[in-house]
């Protein structure tokens, strides 16, 4: 990995191939050498531009005068006996983030984070205890998947760790374009899956902008008792939210799931099971109920 002082320099990782273009561009390189970048980055995962054997050494120097490649190590690991492993990552402005690799059977899922903190507030959230401390960058958030050990083992991306990432979307959308294009990580969507509590308009631009799974937390169909866990459902009802998703094809390749955290004497009525039946647009969507 390159050492943390080269961070003050422009990270190339987490650019896309216009935006790579754009650099080679402005340095006077070839045409050719933005798509030469983004292999060596996403494609064999280099992490310095002494790897990158095909562009010349003029342009590597050009290239390092003002860039690097942007990738950096987590700060520490915790493995659990189960083979899942905690990383903490170095966000700036003296805050961390998590991503966590979870290993199970033929797949190896990455829990990944876009922000620092969330604003959702959501009331049984650790992380919006947190208060919410700046968006990720594109940088941030695909470091996280190409500087661990199990990077090239990866078989699934989730969004579901710390912050709303349509709350980031911009960022996120990036990075999605990276893993599911094929000058990037060349995966099909199926891969991929973002989670989300709700934010409609960011909601609905990603579904129309890529093919990822998506999966959004319930929690409680309940207007009333969904409003005092969650704040958002004042802007954004559920229902109002998954009437929209209603509009869009989950029967085939892509999928929609609806994700429940169950609390005793909450949430776990028949009249709460009827209420999450009622919003619920077709057969389709898989409901995940979750163990407080």
């Amino acid at each position: 990995m390159e050492n943390k002082k080269t961070k003050k320099l422009k990270p190339l990782a987490g650019m896309t191939l216009d935006e790579l273009r754009r650099v080679t561009s402005s340095l006077g390189m070839p045409k050719f050498a933005a798509t030469q970048l983004a292999q060596w980055i996403y494609g064999k995962r280099v992490t310095s531009f002494d790897e990158m054997l095909n562009i010349s050494k003029a342009n590597r120097q050009r290239l390092e005068a003002e860039y690097c490649v942007g990738l950096y190590a987590p700060e520490s690991a915790q493995k659990s006996e189960d083979g899942t492993v905690k990383y903490l990552f170095d966000a700036g402005e003296g805050k961390k983030v998590e991503s966590v690799y979870i290993p199970d059977d033929d797949r190896a899922t990455l829990c990944i984070s876009s922000q620092k903190g969330c604003r959702m507030n959501c009331y049984f959230c650790m992380t919006g205890r947190q208060g919410f401390h700046g968006n990720l960058t594109a940088n941030q958030i695909i470091n996280q998947v190409l500087s661990i050990p199990e990077t090239h083992t990866l078989t699934n991306i989730v969004f579901m760790g710390m912050g709303e990432p349509l709350d980031n979307l911009d960022a996120v959308l990036n990075v999605i374009e990276i893993l599911t294009s094929d000058w990037g990580f060349a995966w099909s969507p199926k891969r991929v899956t973002v989670s989300t509590v709700g934010v409609k308009p960011a909601l609905r631009e990603l579904v129309e902008k890529t093919q990822v799974h998506i999966a959004v937390s319930v929690h409680n169909a309940v207007a009333e008792e969904r409003q005092s866990m969650m704040p958002l459902e004042k802007v954004y009802p559920i229902r109002d939210v998954m009437d929209m998703l209603g509009e869009y094809d989950f029967a085939h390749q892509r999928r929609l799931s609806v994700e429940y955290i169950m609390w005793q004497w909450f949430n776990d009525d028949i009249k709460h099971a009827e209420a999450l039946r009622e919003i619920i647009p077709d057969e389709h969507v898989r409901v995940n109920l979750i163990r407080y």
